[in-house]
């Protein structure tokens, strides 16, 4: 019954964060963290296509998550990128097992502690515009009621970013992917100047903005801003809950 209560409180956050105008970085973040804790995984990250038409990494759980994935779009290589280009999930794959399928993904894989790795597409009506990678340092395979789960956790994503969108109106879906993207680079930036000035790692920064944000009924993008421009700076941010003082 836990895991079913926590499941429905998911889905109310996801929806909570479906109004005007969304942060759709807070968005791919909340889902992330909700894989991890519902699934039993160890890591979870979202890639989102760019209006080139390239992948770029949206969200991750973890510092070491968005690090590696990064190393995945580099490599131009991975679960991620198979799963776009096809718009199929791509399941169960033990890393000590793949005999060569990503060679440069699986070894910087296997450094950072991952052993298997999943992949799902972010699609709607056949419009694939990223996929959810979810990482476990066990090489074991998912339950097919896990998989459903997190594909319907990605379905609901995928809604929400493309809610604006008019069915012909193809532009509207590049210029809201483009903000997302642009949005993610100066929360990056702010993130860099936080753990600089306050002597954090940059996992630690990022939680930092992202509970500032949520205390002051902020968008993340937006408080990312004002640390950039000085407007609030990094000693003001809210410290997460359970951090010494």
């Amino acid at each position: 019954m836990l895991r079913e209560a926590n499941l429905a409180r998911t889905f109310v956050e996801l929806a909570d964060t479906l109004v005007a105008d969304f942060d759709v970085v807070e968005l791919l973040t909340l889902l992330t963290d909700r894989c991890v804790e519902l699934l039993e995984l160890d890591a979870a990250g979202i890639m989102l296509v760019s209006p080139e038409g390239g992948l770029r990494a949206m969200a991750s759980s973890s510092e070491a998550m968005r690090i590696l994935e990064l190393f995945e779009l580099q490599s131009e290589e991975g679960p991620c990128l198979d799963c776009f280009r096809t718009g199929q999930p791509v399941m169960n794959q033990h890393l000590d097992e793949l005999n060569g399928r990503w060679p440069r993904f699986t070894a910087e894989a296997l450094r950072a502690g991952f052993r298997s790795v999943h992949a799902l597409p972010m699609r709607l009506r056949g419009t694939v515009i990223g996929a959810l990678n979810l990482f476990s340092v066990e090489a074991r395979a998912m339950r097919q009621v896990d998989v459903d789960v997190a594909q319907a956790l990605a379905d609901v994503a995928t809604i929400g970013i493309l809610q604006h969108r008019a069915a012909a109106e193809s532009q509207v879906l590049n210029d809201q992917l483009n903000r997302a993207l642009n949005s993610r680079v100066m929360i990056e930036q702010a993130k860099g100047m936080v753990a600089e000035r306050e002597a954090l790692d940059m996992q630690q920064a990022f939680s930092r903005l992202r509970t500032h944000a949520r205390n002051h009924n902020l968008r993340l993008v937006d408080l990312a801003q004002d640390v950039i421009a000085g407007v609030v700076s990094a000693s003001a941010l809210d410290l997460p809950r359970g951090t010494p003082s």
